[in-house]
């Protein structure tokens, strides 16, 4: 499984950021092999308008399972969510990676 965080940081260790549309970077972990992905999403903070449905279709060509971030997608980029079928918790603000795949593991993360 491909599990999505907007991060911080390029390593698990980094902390998720609270915003999706402009986050830093988009972690990718395959809880399977363990192996890490980073997308640099630098481009998106220069964006006035439509940053969360650019991040949005970042992830959906991933082929990503699951996005954990902080305060959730705006209504443009849940749309395009949507059409991936994923799964999508918030309330990992300020966790590290690491701490917000347990906190995803142990269920304690909201649904959206």
């Amino acid at each position: 499984m491909k599990i999505a965080f907007t991060s911080k940081g390029k390593n698990l260790d980094a902390l998720v950021d609270a915003r999706f549309g402009r986050c830093e970077y988009i972690l990718i972990l395959d809880d399977e092999t363990n192996k890490i992905e980073i997308i640099e999403n630098s481009d998106a903070s220069q964006e006035a308008h439509g940053a969360g449905p650019k991040t949005a279709q970042k992830l959906f060509n991933q082929n990503i399972d699951v996005l954990i971030t902080g305060n959730g997608p705006g209504g443009n980029a849940a749309t395009v969510l949507e059409r991936a079928n994923l799964e999508i918790y918030i309330g990992a603000a300020d966790k590290t990676i690491k701490d917000a795949f347990a906190a995803y593991k142990e269920n304690t993360l909201q649904k959206l």
